[in-house]
């Protein structure tokens, strides 16, 4: 018999898991709002994309860690671990070939916690639930704000026209993208929970990172 719970009606649970295939490439962040255009070519992961476009159309994109080697520790039998968080995307366009390969376009939907499972497919598979941001105090969001909106100028040919509604957290990911951050620096920056830490996070990044001089 099943225990009476605690609490009547019981509580949902406001990060519920769900099982999806996960495509694993080093030096791979999918972040929100972002279109990322994929090749697919290996027989697993042709499998994975037929799943996915008959199923709900979503899958993780692990990042591999860097120093992982995924031929030989896959020709060994061991998957490479990949990030604790993973960018959970929607194949927002496809095209598939004669030959079966696929072109797609992944749209980023949002960071979730990632948690391997056992998969009977050729590819492997995640328990993702939706990571748990802390928000931006209020008093912190016009200075971040205004911070964010001038890197990413800095980082423009010519100034941006974003709507002045834009939050802070898309301007970090819309700056983080831009940067162009080897992976070491990337991979604390995508995974960090608290939004006002990682944009900062991403401004410091920005002036440790300057924009290369094309005229040199």
């Amino acid at each position: 018999m099943d225990e009476i719970p605690d609490v009547w009606p019981p509580e949902e649970d406001p990060r519920p898991a769900q099982t999806i295939p996960m495509f694993p490439l080093q030096g791979v962040f999918l972040l929100p709002r972002q279109i990322l255009p994929l090749h697919v070519f290996e027989p697993r992961y042709r499998q994975m994309i037929d799943d996915v476009l008959d199923g709900q159309g979503r899958l993780a994109m692990g990042t591999v860690l860097e120093g992982q080697s995924p031929p030989t520790d896959e020709l060994e039998g061991i998957p490479p671990r990949v990030l604790h968080v993973a960018g959970v995307g929607e194949i927002a366009r496809h095209e598939k070939t004669p030959d079966g390969r696929y072109f797609i376009w992944l749209f980023g939907i949002g960071r979730f916690d990632v948690e391997e499972v056992p998969s009977d497919r050729l590819y492997r598979q995640v328990k993702v639930r939706p990571l748990e941001e802390t928000e931006i105090a209020p008093g912190s969001v016009t200075a971040l704000t205004h911070s964010l909106r001038e890197a990413l100028d800095s980082r423009s040919e010519s100034p941006l026209e974003l709507p002045e509604d834009v939050p802070p957290e898309l301007l970090a990911d819309a700056l983080a993208q831009r940067l162009h951050l080897p992976q070491s620096a990337m991979e604390p920056i995508f995974a960090e929970p608290d939004v006002a830490r990682r944009a900062r996070m991403t401004l410091k990044a920005h002036a440790a990172f300057p924009k290369p001089d094309l005229d040199d």
